[in-house]
């Protein structure tokens, strides 16, 4: 018993049940519907109102206070400078490995924060959308490693990043289409000045590796004021993939435009081989090389149990 309790002494974060966090909700309303919630869910995510209630209405509650010091402080920085500056957003990364539910997080999360009074205006990109066309991926023979950093255009990201915090108006992120499996020639979101801004992706914890010759970036980190990882175990998140991957094959892989519809009929045994092959080979991998070690680098963790509920949470100590 006394050598547990040195060890949470030392450990650099608070750790909390379900139950433990969904207290410090304390009295604030849930400003969200079921229906509006359908709406958020990512593609074949188990999550209910209790849930948003128990983890994300506290974690909304939470941001709402960091945001709002850190706006006190540019108001103050502005005074002792003597002169206003452009509006800065407060930007939150969501980093995890694919199919642990990190869309669907960063979308209630975004939802919830835009509700409070103070900070009406949040925006949400997805890294997904700095990955390099399939073209170049192709010319490089990168498609069997996207998703990993070498198949993203890091140097846009940083500068698109860059900008967002220098306040500048008008920034674009380019689209990227899980339909095509490819970004959206000519189509991009334009984030202006938000009041929180939320960055999605698998490897925006990771510190950049600049390549032979190349000049070192800062980390796509360095721009983040709060960071969350979504956390589950690997055999778990393996199973969602598989069980996502055959939903797909039943839904959207049945059109012929869609880039898998290769994989529309295949036998259920045929789906699931094909499904873990891919898991094995491109994402499990990518998550424990690049991903999972960027897991102590959040400020928050997010651990899911086997049934995909939130279980456990992990707030690292000021």
């Amino acid at each position: 018993m006394t050598e547990t309790i040195e060890r949470a002494a030392l450990s650099p974060y608070r750790h909390f049940t379900a139950a433990e966090w969904g207290e410090l909700r304390k009295d604030t309303p849930l400003p969200l519907s079921e229906a509006e919630l359908e709406e958020l869910k990512g593609f074949g995510e188990r999550i209910s109102l209790d849930e948003v209630s128990e983890i994300y209405l506290p974690l909304s509650r939470l941001l709402n206070l960091y945001v709002l010091e850190t706006q006190e402080l540019y108001r103050v920085t502005s005074d002792f400078l003597g002169r206003s500056q452009a509006k800065v957003p407060y930007i939150i990364g969501v980093a995890g490995s694919v199919a642990v539910g990190k869309s669907t997080t960063a979308r209630i999360l975004s939802t919830l924060l835009a509700r409070w009074p103070n900070h009406p205006k949040v925006d949400l990109i997805t890294t997904d959308g700095f990955l390099y066309p399939n073209k170049v991926l192709e010319e490089r023979d990168l498609m069997g490693r996207k998703g990993f950093p070498e198949s993203f255009d890091v140097r846009r990201l940083i500068q698109f990043l860059s900008d967002v915090k220098a306040g500048s108006r008008n920034v674009e992120a380019p689209v990227y289409s899980h339909f095509t499996y490819d970004i959206r020639v000519g189509e991009s979101i334009v984030v202006d000045q938000p009041d929180i801004l939320v960055v999605e992706g698998l490897n925006v914890l990771q510190p950049w590796k600049p390549a032979e010759g190349e000049e070192p970036l800062p980390f796509v980190s360095d721009f983040f004021d709060f960071s969350i990882y979504l956390d589950a175990d690997e055999e778990a998140i393996r199973r969602w993939y598989i069980e996502r991957f055959l939903s797909l094959r039943e839904t959207s892989f049945r059109d012929p435009k869609a880039y898998f519809h290769r994989y529309a009929h295949l036998t259920d045994e045929e789906a699931v081989q094909t499904a873990d092959s891919i898991w094995t080979s491109i994402n499990l991998a990518n998550l424990r090389k690049n991903i999972l070690p960027t897991r102590q680098r959040a400020q928050l963790i997010l651990r899911k149990g086997d049934d995909h509920r939130i279980r456990d949470v992990a707030l690292r100590k000021l």
